[in-house]
């Protein structure tokens, strides 16, 4: 019988114990981890998509009306300024210019006979004004004329990369059709827009005698390996938008950037005393960030939270928070507004310590 009694005692024993177990386990289980804002300063990478300009870009059209007689370059050649690109048929031109040319003689040469009359007092100074103009009209012909043949010879106004043409060798031209296009890209003007609220920030915080410096963050994801500055800000912000337009420039000694390529601008920026909270802090609802802040019996309020700006794990807090507030770190799916949660707190600093990003 006490054998019997032992063996009733150890199982309740067993029973008791395991159960109380598996009510710490379960304690344990809903406890969640918070944390608080961290304010301090630090600096922000901001991106503005951007387009990439060359500092030249021209379209070479046709100045005479004839036949493209000679193509002297090919598509996509670096050209120097001068360089001869097309040659349109230039006979009936050549044949004008020399018409032209027996004028003018013949009026040089009606201008000095009159002018020797005159000095003999043969004719009348009257008469020799009339030579001097037709023979002035017969140079203004002449040069016409040769302007005229010159422009049958399309050269480069400046060091360039061709683009496609858009005739082909014997193609009839009309005056302004279209040849092709030039590109300078020794220098490149790299186009972003700026929100009202970050260009403030850059115009009050950067010494109105320095420029702004930025990076370039090309299409395949890899940094330019120069830096540009911002050397022009557009006069007025568009108003559906909000935002204005920078124009940077960077140096493009290897031509590896063209005109029409897309990339992102990186801007550095340094803020003070900037709020900042863990990104998995936050849940999105209907394209508005909110967080779970912990309030008095350990409460949880959903509370919507404005973003300023945005780092790998981290956003800076515009407005909804403040440094001295508890929020969930980790659980948010696991409650609702209104709940009562039991917590683990874990200082700020010790939580940002274990994100990729690191505060200044």
């Amino acid at each position: 019988m006490s054998k019997v009694l032992i063996c009733i005692s150890l199982c309740t024993a067993l029973i008791y114990t395991s159960c109380s177990s598996k009510k710490e386990e379960k304690e344990e289980e809903i406890k969640f981890l918070v944390t608080s804002p961290l304010k301090t300063d630090t600096t922000v990478i901001r991106n503005y998509v951007c387009q990439i300009r060359a500092i030249q870009h021209i379209e070479v059209r046709a100045l005479e009306r004839g036949y493209l007689q000679e193509i002297f370059v090919d598509e996509g050649q670096f050209v120097k300024k001068g360089q001869m690109m097309f040659q349109i048929m230039p006979l009936i031109l050549q044949a004008e210019m020399q018409k032209a040319q027996a004028e003018a003689n013949f009026a040089e040469i009606e201008f000095l006979t009159t002018k020797k009359l005159t000095d003999s007092n043969v004719v009348s100074s009257n008469e020799l004004a009339l030579a001097k103009a037709k023979f002035d009209k017969a140079k203004a012909e002449l040069s016409l004329a040769q302007t005229h043949l010159n422009f049958t010879e399309i050269r480069a106004p400046f060091d360039g990369i061709m683009d496609k043409f858009q005739v082909r060798l014997g193609s009839l031209l009309n005056e302004g059709d279209l040849l092709t296009t030039l590109s300078d890209n020794s220098k490149l003007w790299v186009y972003f827009n700026v929100p009202e609220a970050e260009y403030l920030d850059y115009r009050t915080k950067i010494n109105k005698d320095s420029l702004l410096k930025v990076k370039l963050l090309m299409a395949n994801n890899e940094l330019f390996d120069f830096p540009g500055v911002v050397e022009t800000i557009e006069a007025d912000f568009n108003n559906e938008t909000g935002n204005i337009a920078f124009r940077a420039t960077f140096p493009n000694p290897n031509a590896l950037l063209r005109h029409g390529e897309t990339g992102n601008v990186m801007v550095t920026a340094s803020l003070k005393n900037a709020v900042i909270i863990p990104q998995k802090a936050t849940f999105e609802i209907l394209e508005k960030k909110y967080v779970f802040v912990v309030g008095k019996d350990n409460v949880v309020t959903q509370r919507e939270i404005t973003i300023n700006s945005e780092m790998p794990d981290l956003y800076v807090i515009g407005k909804g928070l403040s440094e001295n507030e508890k929020i969930m770190l980790e659980g948010i799916r696991k409650v609702k507004d209104g709940d009562k949660i039991e917590f683990n707190y874990e200082d700020p600093k010790k939580v940002i310590a274990n994100l990729k990003v690191y505060v200044e």
